[in-house]
């Protein structure tokens, strides 16, 4: 047989190989670090047996595949240490996950995280075992059986819903065995040492709040120590940044169980934050013609059965509501509202395009295990509009929306970006609206304006709008994964749906194209993406508190309240700390809230009309006559200096 390797690279075998036997024929190193065959573009154990002319690859954990395999061996080696340590605990599922792998638990008693060393203890022992993972197959019945006897119910679940024609498979270390697809490594050695487990959290069985409430065991693992020590060293980093802590710290937003679940509250200073961005992209917006509206936080059930998110968003959204005969639901995003809007009054080609912008409060029922601070809640504000154009327009439209998200990125200094082109699935006819004529038009015609625009993209299946494909501008931030801020997407369907017209310059009625965009996003998720950029240390324009007047003593109190009306008059956002409290500790408090500038005032400065100038960023900076320093302030602000 022949089989042909991932250089093109062609051997020859006469009898049946192993994929492990044929990698440590190409080079026994690589045998040693080998986690993964890929045989005809399918992912295999390295125990496979070839039997057949063949395409081979071999992944090490330097390739995400072979990374994946052996996460996925160390959650089995988790899995059978947690048995060891809790036998009547009830495994249900333990995937690997893009920066490690999990293990959804029914412990009997809950365990925390003081419990975590103690399970890696017993890992470290199976690891040093070095036990050999042997695959099996067992039919349906026999495998139903087997769940039952170790008593494992959510076993039993799964391989209950399997197709009735699947593979059940099992894999066997030792004394343990778990129903699992696969694939992985050859025996629990190959794990390593380089491995952590990293935190609990709370998952409701197959992710309905109707079900069980399971412990989730996060870890991760990988090749060498030093690359789970950086992984460690990021992890810590993302706690100084986790907004939700400096958001807390800062005073910027808090949540309440007694108001609900991923319901952020934002407080004054947030608040404060919450209107310059408002602000800012409002000015920008209407000095570009948009027309902004205020529309209602629900809508009819038939508003959106009409607009088709009914059919193709329901999940996501809050349930219906009965009042008087007739049935609403909290709106989870704008467009029908607008569609509405557009509807109002007739239109001509005349007056396209039309841009209806509006600062828009959403509702989205999200599952609580992926509610993130303000980052993600089920509450937020999105910068929406939509603007409605001639197919001739759509391209002009397009670039000038291209145009606005990036000159706003250079205002906040986002430099980090990747640009998507996010396509249907064909296949996926649930999701997406089903009309391929439609989507095909769509997707050619954003696709002609971005290469038009010159702009480097990458396209990917699945994640357009259920009604259109959409430019996805994705940030990536100081720590964690990429996320989506800005967004634009070309719809020919909405329109249509909602019988939308203008007529044109031959006096024929036409459907106009709908272009939603949205640049900051949500406010709460920008805000969010700012505060752990910054680490709170915002710049001076966007800083809720920028100027903080501390007076050494009571005895300089009138010097600074003439100084904090001064700079309030000039308006700027200024504080004046009144407590009796020395002046060393005020300044710490100062530093410690991140306000920009600090004005110190004693004596010397009153006398000399002047004050202490105290940066966040560069420390003492001496005494300067109050209108210098107000006036470096009021550039810093005017130029949005970072």
């Amino acid at each position: 047989m022949k089989i042909t390797l991932k250089d093109g690279s062609v051997r020859e075998y006469d009898h049946a190989m192993r994929a492990i036997d044929i990698a440590k024929d190409i080079s026994e190193g690589l045998a040693r670090m080998a986690c993964l065959a890929e045989i005809n573009g399918e992912e295999k154990d390295l125990r496979t047996l070839i039997d057949q002319d063949a395409s081979l690859n071999i992944f090490t954990a330097r390739d995400p595949q072979g990374l994946a395999a052996l996460r996925h061996t160390a959650s089995h080696v988790m899995a059978q240490a947690i048995k060891h340590l809790y036998p009547s605990a009830k495994l249900a599922i333990g995937p690997s996950i893009a920066e490690g792998f999990y293990y959804d638990i029914d412990f009997a008693e809950p365990i925390s995280v003081e419990d975590l060393p103690k399970i890696e203890d017993e890992m470290k022992k199976i690891v040093k075992q070095d036990l050999p993972l042997e695959r099996y197959e067992l039919p349906r019945e026999e495998a139903i059986a087997w769940a039952k006897s170790v008593e494992e119910p959510y076993k039993v679940e799964l391989i209950t819903d399997l197709p009735e024609d699947a593979a059940i498979s099992f894999y066997k270390q030792g004394d343990f065995t778990d129903l699992c697809a696969g694939p992985h490594l050859m025996s629990t050695g190959k794990v390593g040492k380089a491995y952590k487990l990293l935190n609990l959290a709370g998952a409701y069985w197959r992710g309905s709040e109707k079900n069980k409430m399971l412990t989730r065991i996060y870890a991760t693992a990988f090749a060498k120590k030093e690359e789970l020590e950086e992984y460690l060293q990021k992890l810590e980093e993302a706690k100084k940044r986790d907004h939700r802590k400096l958001g807390k710290e800062l005073g910027i937003f808090m949540t309440d169980e007694l108001v609900g679940k991923g319901m952020p509250m934002f407080l004054p200073k947030g608040y404060t934050i919450w209107r310059i961005l408002e602000n800012y992209i409002r000015d920008k917006e209407i000095a570009q013609g948009y027309l902004h509206v205020l529309t209602p936080c629900i809508g009819t059930v038939n508003l959106y059965k009409t607009s088709g998110h009914w059919d193709h968003y329901q999940k996501n959204m809050f349930p219906a509501m009965e009042v008087e005969d007739e049935v609403y639901v909290l709106r989870p995003m704008n467009c029908p509202h607008h569609m509405r809007i557009y509807a109002n009054q007739p239109h001509s080609y005349r007056n396209l395009p039309v841009r209806i912008g509006e600062i828009a409060h959403d509702f989205r029922y999200e599952a609580s295990g992926t509610l993130k601070g303000i980052e993600r809640g089920r509450h937020f504000c999105q910068n929406d509009a939509h603007l409605f154009v001639t197919p001739e327009q759509i391209k002009e439209e397009f670039s000038k929306v291209v145009d606005l998200i990036f000159d706003t990125y250079k205002d906040f200094g986002i430099t980090d970006y990747r640009c998507v082109l996010s396509l249907r699935d064909p296949a996926d006819k649930e999701k997406y609206h089903d009309d391929d004529e439609m989507w095909n038009t769509a997707e050619n015609a954003l696709r002609e304006v971005l290469n038009d625009l010159h702009l480097d993209y990458t396209e990917e299946i699945g994640e357009a709008a259920f009604y259109g494909p959409k430019l996805d501008v994705n940030v990536k931030p100081a720590v964690g994964a990429e996320y989506t801020l800005s967004t634009c997407q070309l719809d020919f369907c909405l329109p249509a749906r909602f019988n939308l017209t203008y007529i044109d310059k031959d006096n024929v009625e036409r459907t106009p194209v709908v272009i939603h965009r949205a640049i900051l996003g949500s406010l709460d998720r920008f805000m969010a993406y700012l505060i752990e950029e910054t680490m709170g240390n915002f710049p001076v324009w966007l800083a809720p508190v920028q100027v903080k007047v501390l007076p050494i003593s009571d005895k300089y109190m009138d010097y600074a309240e003439k100084v904090n009306a001064a700079l309030e008059e000039a308006g700027l956002r200024v504080e004046l700390d009144r407590r009796g409290e020395k002046i060393g500790y005020k300044i710490r408090e100062a530093q410690s809230m991140k306000i920009p500038y600090m004005l110190i005032v004693g004596q010397k400065e009153e006398e000399d009309g002047t004050v202490a100038v105290r940066s966040r960023s560069e420390g003492d900076l001496g005494a300067q006559p109050l209108g210098e320093f107000l006036a470096k302030v009021q550039e810093e602000i005017r130029t949005k200096a970072h």
